[in-house]
């Protein structure tokens, strides 16, 4: 065997990294010990694992392909070295989730996590969908909560709970008094939305099928705040979760508008990387979200 643990470790935080100078930093390493860890695997085998450009190093084909298994490999022998050691999980996760979720959601499941697992040392990235998802593939994360069920051969989804998306106004709108919009009013108003590729914009754009190119989209937003104070202003009307804009249509700052025949229904989702192990750690947070 050619290659050590060591070899592997340097080479996936490269991968991560894209950079020597921080995989170097991340390993507590010098930067000439990680980049000759680097050449040094290489050279053992002939081979080349990636493109280098400047000061940036990326992955080749053959080096993508490598990593999965060497990430495997590494997870494995993490498991076995804490057996070795008779060391348990602590509960130690890293989460990625969508911002309607990361933001109105997953906290209280979060609370409930750490307090079950006072030792755990939990990061959370609350970030858009697509990102998400491009973690989870780069093995940044552990697991993800998401909007959309996206579509990777490398990616597992489980569907996690349903969700209610909502269209809404401020009170002082021409529509606010309408019992249900029709097309014709749909194509009328103004539009302000979350960014295309976003979970929410997904199930939207299925459900204005027909209408959408002709829909007037006057604003896109990455943050549902930003949506939401728009609305208020009067600029146009907007479409959330309904966990996003329940407070506020509560309190009449937000009018809910119902839509003739146009359903917006959607599911959220774990996700995580078929070739990675699926710890205990993991098992316990979907299992917690799941049963509350």
């Amino acid at each position: 065997m050619k290659f050590t643990l060591r070899h592997l470790q340097v080479f996936l935080a490269v991968a991560r990294e894209q950079s020597i100078s921080r995989a170097a930093e991340s390993l507590n390493m010098s930067q000439s010990a990680t980049s000759a860890a680097v050449q040094e695997l290489e050279h053992r085998y002939e081979i080349q694992l990636f493109d280098r450009s400047s000061k940036r190093l990326r992955l080749n084909h053959f080096g993508s392909a490598i990593r999965i298994k060497a990430e495997a490999l590494m997870s494995h022998a993490k498991e076995f070295d804490a057996e070795l050691l008779d060391k348990k999980d602590n509960g130690s996760l890293r989460i990625g989730a969508s911002l309607t979720i990361g933001n109105y959601l997953a906290a209280k499941y979060l609370a409930v996590y750490m307090q079950q697992h006072p030792e755990a040392k939990v990061e959370m990235d609350v970030v858009s969908t697509p990102d998400v998802v491009a973690k989870v593939l780069n093995f940044s994360i552990d697991v993800g909560l998401i909007e959309a069920d996206m579509h990777h051969d490398d990616l597992l989804f489980q569907p996690w709970r349903e969700d209610n998306m909502i269209v809404f106004c401020a009170p002082n709108h021409p529509l606010a008094k309408k019992k249900s919009l029709s097309d014709k009013d749909i194509l009328k108003a103004s539009w302000i939305l979350r960014e295309p590729g976003s979970g929410l914009r997904l199930t939207f754009d299925r459900s204005m099928q027909g209408l959408l190119p002709k829909m007037h989209i006057s604003l896109e937003f990455t943050h549902n705040e930003a949506i939401k104070n728009a609305v208020k202003t009067g600029l146009g009307i907007g479409c959330l979760s309904e966990i996003a804009i329940a407070d506020e249509i509560q309190q009449g700052l937000l009018v809910p508008l119902t839509l003739k025949n146009r359903p917006m229904t959607r599911s959220f989702y774990f996700v995580t990387h078929k070739k990675m192990l699926i710890d205990h750690a993991v098992n316990n947070w979907i299992a917690l979200c799941k049963s509350s």
